[in-house]
């Protein structure tokens, strides 16, 4: 297959770049700079926010577009996010209307904003962040768009991610600079919310696997499926890294609107993935 990936140079895209070239698939791969980019993919330097209403056929008329770009990512209250919110939607019809037929894009969990337990794809969304306001905006504009349009539209809504952590502004990313530092505590809450983690590296598999799957629409959590505490999990990272650092447990209370417990029902991305 032939397929775009935008946001090809950031911290989930290179990772979905190579997967999908591993996989022996064509991949464009598309940022503003692709300096990071795997170099067996097709590289193409472009602001899709500029770009023309002919910009399916600009970018190859792939058969599949997997959207994953998307500015200040990791700062959930950013004015950017709905400020960019058009430019999004502008791309995509543009895509739809050039001829695409299958559309993959990058949804996040904070698009449902507070629940507690598991979140499947008929889960009511109330956003409490610009971040999630935006997205959620983007996906009920989509999922009209592309059923007029006679276009598959997958929204792979993802978790909590780790992995790669010199590329990305995590809890673990902290943690590696503050050991670099050679601090020997980091600061923490009691640690005892439970979340769903994946890898970025699982992830972008599982967004490769959705991608050339193109039977089953709509949402689908890419995540494990198995709620851990953060405590937990954190300490298992500290160890896997051979890091020093000790956790100073409650020096930090627990934000309010977290809930204590929850994660992503995963039946339906691992049923793509034992098909696949």
């Amino acid at each position: 297959m032939r397929i775009l990936v935008t946001g090809a140079n950031g911290y989930i895209g290179k990772h979905v770049v190579s997967e999908l070239l591993n996989m022996e698939h064509q991949v464009i791969a598309c940022d503003l700079h692709t300096l990071n980019v795997d170099e067996r993919a097709e590289k193409l330097e472009k602001n899709l926010f500029t770009a023309s209403d002919n910009i399916f056929n600009e970018t190859g008329c792939p058969d599949v577009c997997i959207h994953l770009a998307w500015r200040d990512g990791f700062v959930h209250n950013s004015k950017n996010h709905l400020g960019d919110l058009s430019d999004h939607f502008r791309f995509l019809t543009s895509m739809i209307d050039g001829g695409l037929k299958q559309l993959v894009v990058m949804g996040t969990m904070h698009e449902v904003g507070y629940y507690e337990g598991a979140i499947d794809e008929n889960t009511p969304c109330n956003p409490l962040s610009m971040y999630g306001i935006a997205k959620d905006t983007l996906r009920r504009a989509m999922i009209l768009y592309c059923k007029e349009h006679d276009c598959v539209l997958q929204w792979c809504r993802a978790f909590y991610i780790l992995g790669d952590d010199k590329n990305n502004h995590s809890i673990f990313t902290k943690i590696l600079e503050a050991d670099a530092a050679g601090k020997e505590k980091f600061p923490f809450t009691t640690g005892k919310t439970k979340y769903d983690f994946i890898t970025v590296t699982e992830l972008a598999h599982q967004i490769a696997s959705v991608a050339i799957h193109n039977e089953i629409s709509g949402i689908i959590n890419c995540c494990s499926g198995k709620p851990i505490s953060l405590a937990e999990r954190v300490e298992q990272y500290i160890a896997e890294h051979g890091l020093k650092i000790k956790l100073e447990y409650g020096a930090y209370p627990d934000r309010p609107y977290d809930s204590p417990c929850v994660y992503g029902d995963a039946s339906i991305i691992n049923s793509i993935i034992s098909d696949n």
